[in-house]
């Protein structure tokens, strides 16, 4: 599966998320701009030892990530605003999971041209909303529940 991450502001978040993607196998697509470094003195401070083991890719826009990623009709977004829950969907096994910066989420402009593939996290409405690796986890997980695929341990 596939975790994207536009625009991520917060290093710790991104770092939580690869580490997800490591042992899920998942691959993560980072948008710029960040809001933090991804060098390798950056990665050492942050803890993020596992890095050079993921399979990280990064785009200098969304329009440079969906020409890279043709598969647009299995592209989902998660925002707060979604009509559907995340749980709705029938997902495969190279789909791909977008999620928006921490303080802005994904642009309306782009919303807006795939408005049929956001979903949400039900939530208590009026609360702040879950927390980015939280969501990824949650929605990630779900997906791979679906797809029979769990990575399981080395015994």
């Amino acid at each position: 599966m596939n975790i994207v991450l536009y625009q991520p502001e917060i290093p710790h978040n991104t770092g939580a998320i690869g580490r997800t993607c490591l042992v899920t196998a998942s691959t993560l697509h980072l948008i710029r701009p960040y809001g933090f470094f991804l060098d390798e003195k950056s990665l050492k401070r942050s803890g993020l030892d596992y890095w050079h083991k993921l399979d990280v890719r990064e785009y200098d826009s969304f329009e440079m990530f969906a020409k890279n990623n043709p598969r647009g009709e299995r592209f989902f977004f998660v925002e707060t605003t979604g009509g559907r829950s995340y749980t709705d969907v029938k997902y495969e096994p190279n789909d791909y999971f977008i999620f928006g910066s921490e303080t802005t989420g994904i642009s309306q402009a782009i919303l807006d041209s795939y408005p049929e593939q956001i979903v949400r996290i039900p939530m208590k409405s009026g609360e702040r909303s879950l927390n980015l690796s939280v969501a990824v986890g949650i929605v990630l997980f779900e997906g791979l529940r679906q797809v029979g695929f769990i990575p399981l341990s080395a015994q």
